[in-house]
């Protein structure tokens, strides 16, 4: 009987070991000191099921989250609580439809339900000079990233969709793919500093606008950088920003910028997020290096 009992204890934890062998795993309170934003940052990250077993560097998504919605709590955690990420990346590396990848996700939260992916324009919260300067090569040092422009992805919600668009514009260098997901754009950024900086003139806003005017950045590419970042952009039928994104779409087809655009039933909430994140790593995925 005994015997018995030690063979199936042993079986009991060979199956949790292979099992736990098939996950990714997930931390979603790291935290790095900052200089640009004078403080301590939280982040989250997904190391794929090999990662502790290999010696291999991995291709990196940067997962952005919204502003929202209701209810919900705007942080690093968002993707890993409502977007259920671990669930679908493991999915993913398991049935071979995805490359094994880390995901991070960036806290841009700064208090009082405030999400700011901008440099701000009184400079007290310069999140883009962060994830840039600080963020990235912070990740790179101290995770085994592949460091390349051809494995580095980003993509993001709402908000966070805004920056998956401008971050890439602004450096298409860094990027090989971005996916803004129900992107608040074309205005929507304006009205949100001035919400939060009252006192600031029309001149100072459409100075501070400039380099956030994704349209305009757009219009502005290189003839040569036009192919440079593979896009896929996506918006649920019945978003209040829908009407934006299926007017870039338009811009981005007689400008001849190549894209992938998606419009499927949906509101702009974690629901929609969920259902069109599967395709999203897919994408990144088929744009990564091999």
């Amino acid at each position: 009987m005994k015997k018995i009992f030690l063979f199936l204890s042993v079986l009991l934890a060979s199956s949790r070991l292979l099992f736990a062998q098939n996950e990714g795993v997930v931390y979603d309170e790291r935290t790095l000191n900052s200089e640009v934003l004078r403080g301590e940052r939280k982040y989250g990250i997904y190391l794929p099921p090999d990662y502790n077993s290999s010696e291999r560097n991995y291709p990196v998504l940067y997962l952005l989250h919204p502003a929202g919605p209701k209810g919900t709590v705007p942080n690093q955690q968002g993707w890993i609580n409502y977007g259920n990420l671990k669930h679908y990346m493991d999915n993913a590396i398991k049935e071979g439809k995805i490359v094994p990848m880390i995901v991070v996700t960036p806290d841009a939260n700064f208090g009082n339900r405030h999400i700011s992916y901008f440099n701000d324009p009184d400079n007290n919260f310069n999140f883009e000079d962060f994830f840039f300067q600080e963020f990235i090569p912070y990740i790179e040092k101290t995770y085994r990233c592949r460091t390349e422009k051809g494995s580095r992805a980003i993509a993001g919600a709402s908000m966070g969709g805004g920056a998956a668009f401008f971050y890439a514009l602004h450096q298409p260098e860094m990027f090989v793919a971005s996916c803004p997901l129900s992107a608040a754009i074309r205005g929507y950024e304006k009205d949100y500093i001035k919400s939060r900086y009252p006192n600031i003139t029309e001149k100072e806003l459409m100075e501070w606008y400039k380099p956030y005017n994704v349209y305009e950045l757009f219009k502005q590419l290189p003839e040569e950088k036009k192919q440079t970042v593979s896009w896929y952009i996506s918006c649920g039928d019945d978003d209040a920003l829908s009407p934006n994104n299926v007017l870039l779409h338009a811009d981005l087809k007689k400008m001849e910028i190549p894209h992938e655009f998606r419009m499927q039933n949906g509101k702009h909430d974690w629901r929609y997020w969920r259902s069109v994140l599967p395709e999203v790593l897919q994408f990144v995925s088929t744009h990564f290096c091999k």
